[in-house]
């Protein structure tokens, strides 16, 4: 693209519209990947209560079993980087309006910015302990109920009340606050969402987040803060003036994070997409998996979820499974351009 050298330059540039991060301040901080590459995040297995057995013995309490623990891998992959140069020339004749930190902060607003965010939106919902299909697209008249479905489920999964964040775009907002059973939703709320501000739905934070935001297929997405993680470990941005080579400004930027579901608190992350956007389930019987047609396969013989412990591996084809002792197979599909299916056990 030309560098626009007219015979005279106003000293105002007009910066397309921005916004902050929509995630950042709203995921857990519990788990510091400082240092590292790669964490490994334990979850103890607890087991069930049995009945005091006062003629028992030493087994009085029940078996002796040793705590078993799930492991979850959470590895960094997200590398990113840009470079940009401001030549003293140029800036001259442009009436010096490309000041080297003012073009940062664009770059680091328009671009970085808006591309994490979205990254992360996309893994939250790949990830989500539930995705929900929506035969149809929700409506004014169904949106307040299928919110109440995501609520219900955060509700069934003991997921604290407190910072539950519902993002859906502009045109889902539109539908909440125009819904045949808005009248429905707590008073406060009410007031909230018809001035135009953010409010609460169902003790839910509403985020609205811009159409570009969330993947296309999915409707809105229910996150709680302690089941969602979004480090950072590098978020590097510097200007160098005249270095050698260039004479004028350098600036230079890199982002290195990423973003992810913690299995053991998945439950407070519920997505609703649309249908037929969902592989289905594999078929789990006779130590044997089978998935429709080009769906890749993985799975766990220790009875932990196959989509979040790195014990899962990818299944092939016709090899026959063992699971370990009291445990059972447990596994799920992905298709090509679809979300994981429901994990499936046998």
């Amino acid at each position: 693209m030309a560098i626009n050298l007219a015979s005279k330059y106003s000293d105002q540039i007009a910066e397309v519209f921005t916004r902050a991060s929509f995630i950042k301040g709203k995921t857990a901080e519990t788990f510091d990947l400082t240092g590292v590459k790669t964490l490994k995040v334990y979850t103890p297995i607890t087991v069930e209560e049995v009945d005091y057995d006062r003629d028992g013995g030493l087994a009085r309490y029940g078996d002796v079993t040793e705590m078993q623990d799930v492991v979850q891998e959470l590895t960094m992959t997200q590398d990113k980087a840009f470079t940009l140069t401001i030549d003293k020339g140029n800036n001259l004749d442009q009436n010096l309006v490309k000041n080297a930190a003012d073009m940062l902060r664009l770059q680091l607003n328009e671009k970085s910015t808006p591309a994490a965010d979205k990254y992360a939106f996309r893994r939250f919902v790949t990830m989500a302990g539930t995705i929900a299909e929506s035969a149809a697209k929700p409506t004014k008249a169904d949106i307040i109920s299928k919110i109440a479905d995501a609520s219900q489920a955060l509700d069934d999964a003991l997921v604290p009340d407190d910072n539950r964040y519902l993002y859906l775009t502009s045109e889902m907002y539109k539908l909440v606050c125009t819904s045949d059973e808005f009248a429905g939703v707590d008073v406060l709320a009410r007031q909230s969402i018809a001035k135009g501000v953010c409010g609460e739905v169902f003790g839910m934070h509403v985020v609205r987040v811009p159409k570009s935001y969330l993947p296309e297929d999915v409707y809105f997405l229910v996150a709680h803060k302690d089941a969602v993680l979004m480090p950072y470990k590098i978020a590097d941005a510097k200007v160098h003036e005249d270095p050698v080579g260039v004479s004028g400004a350098l600036i230079e930027g890199r982002h290195y994070y990423d973003a992810y579901v913690l299995g053991a608190k998945c439950g407070g992350v519920y997505a609703l997409v649309a249908a037929d956007t969902v592989s289905d389930a594999p078929v789990v019987a006779s130590g044997k998996i089978t998935a429709g047609s080009g769906a890749a396969i993985r799975y766990t013989l220790d009875g932990s979820d196959p989509r979040y412990s790195d014990s899962a591996k990818d299944y092939i084809a016709d090899t026959a499974l063992t699971a370990d002792e009291g445990c059972q197979i447990r596994a799920y599909a992905v298709e090509t351009g679809k979300y994981p299916s429901p994990v499936a056990t046998g």
